[in-house]
């Protein structure tokens, strides 16, 4: 049924909840796991600081995510890209054909609009595929 499975990762405690999620649904489906982050181009204006901003920071949490689904033994295939994460995380679910999108509920990413305009939000809006949103 989701033969591709695609999960954006940061930093935030629902990503790190809505992991178990998807071991749970990748097993069940012997899917294909891609684990993408997306590096962000931080405003002129903006205060330095943002974790999600450095490649460094994005690449090691990549490893991270990807240690941990290995040691359920599954295999995953990592992303990194750049640019504004809700645009980024749909255009890369049409480019490698995802059946699904797994989040969690809100990730660090609230816009400057607030929390209606999440990335979760806009990626539920402009997604490809169906899109599981974990509480």
């Amino acid at each position: 049924m989701f033969k591709t499975v695609l999960f954006p990762i940061d930093q935030s405690r629902e990503t790190r909840e809505a992991a178990d999620v998807v071991t749970n649904i990748v097993q069940k489906y012997g899917s294909r796991l891609v684990l993408l982050s997306v590096v962000e181009e931080p405003p002129p204006d903006a205060p330095s600081g943002d974790p999600m901003v450095s490649p460094e920071v994005v690449a090691k949490l990549l490893q991270t995510a990807q240690s941990l689904f290995s040691g359920q033994g599954i295999q995953s295939e990592v992303l990194e890209r750049q640019g504004k994460p809700a645009f980024t995380i749909c255009d890369v679910a049409d480019e490698i054909g995802a059946d699904l999108i797994i989040m969690g509920c809100r990730g660090l990413g609230l816009t400057e609009e607030g929390a209606t305009d999440s990335v979760t939000t806009r990626v539920i809006n402009l997604s490809p595929c169906p899109v599981l949103i974990v509480p």
